[in-house]
């Protein structure tokens, strides 16, 4: 399902001939010199801002400010029938839609590739950390489940959509309250127009964090900007589970690779970047 949005009129800065383009040389040469364009350090976010509970008909949404980045998550519930291998478990399904006034790259139509690679980051992230106790969303084993729906719509696109729509899958699955559950002999119907104040069996808080090799430098929270310059770029999922980060996804990008000490100096900022994530999802 998708849910109604307001565009901004900030977007229309994205139509028309008069639209300011960066030379990818120039961004390289700026990195090369110790310098972001924005003036942030190679390792800093931009500013985030997150909202909850934006989508009156959703059982739970979001909105994620991440510098001029904005996306926003709905979450919907319904009951059908589980995969055949997974027969005691609910499901769980991610999709993501660009808006086409979110950029001048989005063109109206069904997914393209780029919309279905932040659907299954996302979804990758979410699932791998196991933040969902998908056992207890079983109704009757073999016959009825929870199923979530997450949906993500991008509504203004200045880099970094990844760590954005984890960030607002996350806070709006957190957000979500389930919907009251009724039985009539061995039917099992659910009451749309009525939450209960139950939230969704959640345990953890998956993040994904994304950085770009331009030249010899590794930076944190592209711009779409540096994006565009980019030779590499690996984004790293983690959650944590009794005081400790773990790993819970990867997801490679790019047409140039990394050495091993760069892996692990994205792992290390991985690490502290996502706590820094997930102070923001402690409401």
């Amino acid at each position: 399902m998708k849910f109604k949005k307001r565009l901004y009129v900030k977007n229309m800065r994205k139509l028309g001939d008069c639209m300011i383009s960066i030379d990818k040389d120039l961004i390289k040469n700026i990195v090369s010199n110790g310098k972001r364009l924005d003036n942030r350090e190679f390792n800093q976010y931009r500013d985030i801002i997150i909202e909850t509970n934006i989508i009156p008909q959703a059982e739970g949404s979001a909105r994620v400010k991440l510098g001029d980045t904005e996306v926003i998550a709905g979450v919907k519930l319904d009951i059908g029938e589980p995969f055949p291998d997974t027969g005691d478990e609910g499901m769980l399904m991610v999709g993501a839609e660009f808006v086409p006034l979110a950029s001048e790259e989005f063109e109206p139509g069904p997914p393209n590739e780029s919309s279905i690679e932040l659907a299954r980051v996302v979804d990758r992230a979410i699932r791998e950390s196991k933040c969902i106790d998908l056992k207890k969303l079983c109704i009757k084993e073999n016959e009825k489940v929870w199923c979530i729906f997450v949906d993500i719509d991008v509504l203004d696109h200045d880099g970094n959509l990844i760590d954005a729509a984890t960030l607002a899958a996350t806070a709006a699955l957190l957000n979500t309250k389930m919907l009251k559950l009724e039985k009539d002999g061995e039917n099992y119907k659910v009451n749309y127009e009525q939450k209960t104040d139950e939230p969704l069996p959640m345990t953890k808080k998956p993040v994904n964090t994304t950085f770009v090799k331009i030249g010899d430098a590794i930076l944190a929270d592209p711009s779409v900007q540096e994006e565009d310059a980019m030779d590499a770029r690996l984004t790293v999922g983690t959650f944590e589970e009794d005081g400790e980060t773990k790993f819970c996804s990867m997801q490679k990008g790019g047409n140039d690779g990394f050495t091993l000490e760069e892996i692990e100096k994205i792992l290390d900022l991985a690490e502290e970047k996502g706590k820094e994530l997930r102070k923001l999802l402690n409401f």
